[in-house]
């Protein structure tokens, strides 16, 4: 039988969720699963919220657990049809399939908005992201080397990219 508590839907994201989002954002960033060091308050997410731009949620009965983002790729209008993304999920339902969710909620959320592809960039360390992108259609690129210091050592990251199809 299946625990309700542990019963995971995704839907859209409103400014509402900022301190839920912010709160799994900043345990990425000190699990250094992202390059930012600054830990964000609800107000700076927030902020995030764009039409343009889908952010989705994951929650089960305790709240939100994941949350997938999009953002803008570059300011050339050649590339107004990409979208930067990023998924995290909270330590307490990491290995629940809340990442999962979350990106197959934000793909077609992604593609609604316009956009015909995602890109991001991955720690070459965090396997799990990858086998999760990978098994989702994304492919990797290549690497990019030395891309950033993270407390003082350089990292490279593995380029990720899925087109969604053409858009009209």
């Amino acid at each position: 039988m299946t625990d309700p508590a542990r019963t995971l839907t995704s839907r859209r994201a409103t400014p509402a969720d900022a301190g839920a989002i912010a709160r799994i954002y900043n345990q990425g960033i000190e699990d250094r699963s992202t390059f930012e060091t600054r830990p964000r308050s609800s107000h700076e997410v927030a902020g995030w919220f764009d039409e343009r731009f889908p952010i989705v949620v994951v929650v089960d009965q305790a709240g939100i657990v994941a949350f997938a983002s999009t953002s803008s790729y570059r300011l050339r209008d050649c590339y107004a049809g990409i979208a930067e993304f990023g998924v995290y999920v909270a330590r307490e339902a990491r290995g629940r399939g809340a990442g999962r969710l979350a990106m197959e909620a934000l793909i077609p959320a992604a593609r609604q908005a316009g956009f015909w592809k995602l890109v991001s960039r991955v720690f070459p360390g965090n396997t799990a992201s990858r086998a999760l992108l990978s098994h989702l259609g994304f492919r990797e690129v290549g690497t990019y080397e030395k891309h950033a210091r993270l407390e003082g050592a350089w990292q490279d990251v593995v380029i990720v990219e899925k087109w969604l199809g053409a858009v009209d």
